[in-house]
């Protein structure tokens, strides 16, 4: 049984769906698209949840609701996060917009993980993967507030739970950095050609990803199958990219 927070946006649908594919029974957690959410999960044949993951106690209640309704979890999938559209240089990014974004991405990771690991100690098994960026590994001008919240879910975050988790037994902790990701929200906005070739810039492979590309990767990390000897990593979904114009 597999957990995807932020199951209904652009990339948490074709996590939910891959996973569906492989077979997995899939818990949608959404905090206000409900519809969406609803939706996704009468599609894949799961289950909607609603939670507020920037609130611990709500993060605790969700996976105990799922452990009663659909079993034991044995893959979370942390991919809830928050993006804030207006790019501003550090200086001008105020106190509310930079404290909302920390805890709208590394505080729900943080909250998501915890919650999960709480269920996992006690099953002695499990597979989390955090969701990260790859403005949190090369960083992003404009976007100094979510860049730091990324950069610390796949550096500090993972490799403590990676350490911490080996005496529970099974458990394995990973995660995932995608980069420019060609979402329906990207393609609905119209990206100019000049940004798409910006971003393309630094790639070994010349396109952006889609969410199936980052789907997939998850999906690789999840398997005790594919992936039962790895912990502790981060594998970047972002065509080979080495850096970020400026």
């Amino acid at each position: 049984m597999v957990l995807v927070t932020g199951g209904a946006g652009g990339i948490g649908q074709s996590i939910c769906r891959k996973f569906a594919e492989e077979g997995a029974k899939v818990a949608v957690h959404f905090h206000t698209s409900s519809e969406e959410a609803e939706s996704l999960a009468t599609e894949v044949g799961g289950m909607a949840f609603q939670a507020d993951l920037r609130i611990p106690s709500q993060a605790d209640e969700m996976v105990s609701e799922i452990v009663s309704k659909m079993g034991g979890i044995d893959v979370c999938v942390a991919n809830s996060g928050s993006y804030p559209p207006e790019p501003r240089p550090m200086w001008e990014i105020d106190e509310e917009r930079w404290n909302s974004t920390i805890i709208s991405n590394l505080g729900v990771s943080a909250n998501t993980s915890r919650a999960f690991l709480s269920h996992a100690s006690e099953r002695g098994s499990g597979s989390l993967v955090l969701v990260g960026s790859t403005a949190g590994v090369y960083g992003e001008a404009g976007h100094s507030d979510y860049a730091a919240a990324k950069g610390a879910i796949t550096t500090g975050l993972l490799l403590s739970l990676k350490n911490e988790v080996s005496r529970l037994g099974s458990v394995r902790v990973n995660a995932v950095a995608p980069g420019w990701t060609l979402t329906e929200k990207k393609v609905e906005s119209g990206l100019e050609e000049s940004v798409m070739e910006r971003a393309k810039s630094t790639m070994a492979l010349k396109k952006l990803a889609t969410p199936n590309d980052v789907a997939m990767a998850i999906i690789a990390l999840s398997s005790d199958e594919v992936s039962g000897h790895i912990t502790g990593q981060v594998i970047e979904v972002a065509g080979g990219m080495e850096g970020r114009l400026v």
